[in-house]
């Protein structure tokens, strides 16, 4: 198998995922971090500012993200509705199912 370098770095929180974007900043790859008031801009090339610390508000905002990725690669229509639920995008414990 041969070895890919990542083309986009998308992390939750920036505070906590720091030692991610520094390793990302020394190889050129690209950061998009969804971001809280108070949340550290260094190494971030995008921000999406958003609640990150509630796991509902990411579960929506990774669902938009997959959605849009769907729509760009023409896989979605925007005339059409995605029948994947936000449900699907929130953790549960493997051990509660």
């Amino acid at each position: 198998t041969k070895y890919l370098e990542p083309r986009l770095l998308i992390v939750t929180d920036p505070r906590t995922d720091s030692q991610a974007l520094k390793e990302a900043s020394y190889a050129n790859i690209p950061v998009m971090a969804l971001c809280d008031t108070d949340s550290p801009l260094e190494n971030v090339d995008i921000a999406i500012p958003c609640n990150n610390k509630g796991k509902e508000s990411i579960a929506l905002l990774y669902w938009l993200l997959a959605r849009e990725v769907q729509y760009l690669r023409g896989t979605l229509s925007r005339a059409s509705g995605w029948d994947i639920m936000v449900d699907s995008f929130f953790w549960r414990d493997p051990e509660e199912l």
